[in-house]
């Protein structure tokens, strides 16, 4: 089954690669993660949650624990589309500049965020197609920069699983 889920990983990398870009300019980036490195993330969002105190991230590492393989997608070093919006909260594009926040690097061009939930919607719809149960999870994203699995701005995860309940939902805390 593992074997399954990780092919069904990299037709979901292949989704988010060729999703639909703002400007057909490509910031986006993904990584599968499994054996060790997909321990090493479950186990640092549960210490992770047991230092703040957030159970959500507890809950969430348990599940990173439970899965056979984990798609990280995000974003890195994202140049802004030029057209002065407003969508990132600032008047002009001049005036973005992504710092090191709590989490992730910010603030990010809106349209670029955008390119992000197309790429992770994308990759979601590919599992859903081979029924594959999978869950977005931006905690992945937090503790993975952390731990430096990757070093992408703004990054979420996506567990895989296929057991006999889809253990993503109907969770505890």
């Amino acid at each position: 089954m593992d074997e399954a889920l990780r092919q069904v990983a990299e037709f979901m990398a292949v989704a988010a690669r060729t999703a639909p870009k703002s400007g057909g300019k490509d910031f986006v980036t993904v990584q599968v993660v499994e054996g060790e490195w997909l321990r090493k993330l479950g186990e640092a969002m549960i210490q992770y949650g047991e230092e703040k105190g957030i159970k959500g991230f507890i809950r969430d590492g348990k599940n990173v624990l439970d899965s056979s393989v984990a798609v990280l997608i995000g974003i890195k070093d994202a140049q802004v589309m030029g057209l002065n919006c407003g969508g990132c909260g600032l008047d002009t594009c001049e005036e973005l500049e992504p710092k090191e926040k709590s989490e992730f690097k910010g603030p990010q061009c809106m349209l670029r965020l955008l390119d992000l939930g197309i790429a992770l919607g994308s990759a979601v719809k590919t599992a859903s197609l081979f029924n594959v149960d999978n869950r977005i999870m931006y905690r992945i994203g937090v503790v993975a920069r952390r731990i430096g699995l990757t070093q992408d701005d703004v990054v979420m995860g996506i567990p895989l699983s296929a057991k006999g309940k889809n253990i993503y939902f109907d969770r505890k805390d």
